[in-house]
């Protein structure tokens, strides 16, 4: 990136790259979770299953009652495996919106790509290889070429993958000899059910905090231009929470309810704030500490989700939040098929 400040830049022309399929990985396609296997697999533990049950319940009430149902999730929720599940949502009609950071992107792109995903970054971090694939340079490209057709972050990804017009413009830029040219495993791709399906898939950025940021194709005012059209499509469709709606955090602890939050502040700012239909849910790994939501003093008053998630949001408007404390491996596919069976 052009730069004209006072200040020293790093020159990211400098690194150095290698082939994704060289690099060893953690998780393999055939390591995902599908929706008939979630749906075989014997119940869960009795008291997780009755905290996921009126989530699901209020799932299954909003889309009878042609409510949004919107899921934001953490990185996570994709490197374990559920991807197949969130596309199956996206295909029924079971959410309406899904959002999630860049990094759940980044392990999107690599399982349609090759296979694989998850580096064993201890592995590679004292060599200074962390991060370094040079197919990267796609997503980035990707990026750029979304932000000159003034696309979103989701959609632009989603296209790289689906669209081969797209595909194209992006690897006369991008490609070299011996990398890739195709999607090895498109099927598993959530960025590419969403260009199928049509259903929106909000990238919500930051800067630094991913790979693709070290390498010399980042453009900082693509990333930014993109996820903020996201994040505005992503504003809009909070809106549609007036009559009643869902909002599922799962395992996002700082940008998914913080996004959350601005979001809903603006809708209600132009008077399309929440009905008292609106219910919330948080799913994570940690304690709730309810009592400690207006204590400044404790320390899980910062937790965001919790506070912002549970209590902030549903409490302003006469809404419901709900908190569902345990492993996401167990969790979510409890909620899955709870909603599967009201459905």
């Amino acid at each position: 990136m052009k730069y004209q400040g006072k200040h020293p830049i790093f020159d990211s022309a400098h690194t150095h790259t290698y082939p994704l399929s060289a690099r060893q990985n953690k998780v393999h396609w055939t390591n995902l979770v599908t929706p008939q296997t979630v749906l075989e697999q014997p119940a869960c533990d009795s008291l997780i299953a009755a905290s996921v049950e009126p989530v699901a319940q209020a799932i299954v009430r909003a889309r009878a009652n042609g409510w949004p149902v919107v899921l934001f999730s953490g990185a996570h929720v994709l490197k374990n495996g559920f991807g197949p599940l969130i596309i199956d949502w996206m295909e029924h009609g079971v959410i309406t919106l899904y959002a999630v950071n860049t990094a759940g992107t980044i392990h999107d792109f690599e399982l349609a790509l090759n296979g694989e995903t998850s580096e064993n970054v201890p592995n590679v971090l004292g060599r200074g290889e962390f991060g370094m694939a040079y197919e990267f340079a796609y997503l980035n490209e990707a990026i750029s070429e979304g932000n000159r057709q003034a696309l979103g972050y989701g959609e632009s990804l989603g296209l790289l993958i689906t669209n081969t017009q797209f595909r194209e413009t992006v690897l006369q830029r991008a490609w070299r000899e011996g990398a890739p040219r195709t999607f090895l495993h498109p099927e598993i791709s959530v960025l590419a059910a969403s260009a199928r399906t049509g259903l929106p898939m909000t990238v919500h950025a930051i800067i630094g905090g991913d790979v693709i940021d070290q390498h010399p194709s980042f453009d900082g005012e693509a990333k930014g231009g993109t996820s903020g059209r996201d994040f505005l499509i992503f504003v809009e469709h909070i809106r549609r929470f007036r009559k009643g709606g869902v909002f599922i955090n799962m395992g996002s602890a700082v940008i998914g309810p913080e996004v959350f939050l601005k979001s809903i502040s603006m809708a209600s700012n132009v008077g399309d704030g929440p009905s008292s239909d609106l219910v919330t849910a948080d799913f994570d790994i940690r304690p709730m500490h309810l009592e400690a939501m207006t204590d400044e003093r404790h320390y899980a008053y910062y937790f965001r989700d919790q506070k912002s998630i549970v209590t902030r949001i549903p409490h302003a408007f006469g809404g419901h939040g709900y908190y569902v404390q345990g492993d996401q491996l167990v969790t979510f596919p409890e909620l899955f098929r709870q909603v599967a069976r009201g459905r």
